[in-house]
């Protein structure tokens, strides 16, 4: 006998079906369930995100401890400085490399962006890592893959953060145009022409500012001297900044969201867009500005604060400079303690990014992303 369904029933097949095929998430087939990444979580009470991931490494301080040897670990960081075109930093490391024994030849492929044939499988490999991550924002199945079986889980995890913290020092670099001071090579082919808007003694957009005694000597030497010129690099930047919680009380958390979202977008980190668009329009930041920016649309008929903050992180992030007038427009409206601290949580968030993406952190069970990266 024939079995007829009736038509309430087939209304309410249709309907839930795709609710339930919704609800059934799909994860990358190299993700794991409990970490939600590439990573098997370490336990119940294990941190998650960013510091889930870097607790699989190997605990010590990778440039100067990793049992890849400081070749390797200069090579990684070479490798960010070139994708990022950051001559003060490519040009300060090139030196380093060389005293701790890279061969010339390994960084002259890095250097003008050659094919990785005749390199050691863990030179290739890092290179590799570093351009895939810089030039694509994604890491993939394959290059993890091989990645983990050459250098092994901790060594992969060391290496990748060790990336991430050279690309925020290189995002502090550029942002202010930090020079090498005379009398130094720079080492990277790229055009250049002796800016004007920079101090003689920093050699960067920031003027010089005096340190605190003794902090010199904790600086890590090469050939009998400090490896920044004395008065430049990240460390001179950081001290025109008053942190994070002081930007908030000058600005507003509205603005200190819309530079999250600003830095999330143009790295394609749909993890760390969702979850400051989230509480982005909980502190107040309009879902128009927070469409513009997602769009990646022209920054035109916003405040002139929004619209500064947008073009910068734009320029610097997306195009690895920060023109002249750029970078005046910003400093008048937000003065120079706000800009390094709004330049410091971007290098943050480019930092997070580089583990996020390298490790395929997935957002938590139940939310949807809010980038689509097509």
């Amino acid at each position: 006998m024939k079995r007829f369904i009736s038509a309430s029933y087939l209304l309410v097949l249709v309907f839930l079906v795709p609710l339930a095929a919704r609800a059934q998430e799909v994860l990358p087939t190299d993700v794991y369930p409990n970490s939600r990444n590439r990573l098997p979580s370490l336990g119940a009470d294990a941190p998650t995100g960013v510091d889930g991931i870097r607790s699989h490494g190997t605990g010590g301080v990778v440039r100067w401890e990793s049992p890849l040897g400081r070749a390797l670990t200069e090579l990684a960081i070479l490798t960010i400085a070139r994708e990022l075109d950051q001559p003060y930093e490519w040009s300060l490391h090139e030196m380093e490399g060389l005293a701790v024994g890279l061969e010339p030849r390994v960084i002259d492929i890095v250097r003008n962006r050659q094919p990785l044939t005749e390199l050691s499988e863990k030179e290739s490999l890092i290179i590799e890592l570093g351009r895939e991550l810089l030039r694509e924002h994604e890491l993939s199945i394959a290059t993890y893959a091989r990645a983990e079986d050459v250098l092994g889980t901790a060594n992969l995890v060391d290496i990748v953060s060790l990336m991430g913290d050279y690309v925020a020092t290189g995002v502090r670099l550029t942002a202010f145009n930090q020079q090498l001071p005379p009398g130094f090579k720079q080492f990277l082919p790229l055009p250049f022409t002796e800016p004007d808007d920079i101090h003689p003694d920093s050699r960067s957009r920031l003027p010089y500012v005096e340190n605190s005694a003794g902090a010199e000597a904790a600086t890590p030497l090469l050939y009998s001297r400090q490896l920044a010129p004395a008065g430049t690099g990240p460390g001179q930047i950081r001290r025109h900044g008053s942190g994070l919680e002081s930007l908030e009380a000058s600005v507003g958390t509205r603005l200190t969201r819309l530079a999250s979202l600003i830095a999330a977008r143009e790295l394609d980190d749909v993890y760390q867009w969702t979850t400051n668009e989230i509480a982005a329009a909980e502190d107040g930041l309009e879902a128009a500005i927070i469409d513009l920016v997602r769009r990646r649309a022209p920054a035109t008929g916003l405040a002139e604060e929004d619209a500064a903050l947008i073009e910068f992180g734009r320029e610097l992030l997306g195009e690895h400079t920060v023109s002249a007038p750029t970078y005046a427009h910003a400093l008048r409206i937000f003065g120079e303690s706000d800009l390094v601290d709004f330049i410091e949580l971007m290098a943050q968030h480019a930092h997070d990014a580089t583990l996020l993406i390298a490790f395929q952190q997935q957002l938590p069970a139940g939310q949807e992303p809010l980038l689509p990266i097509l």
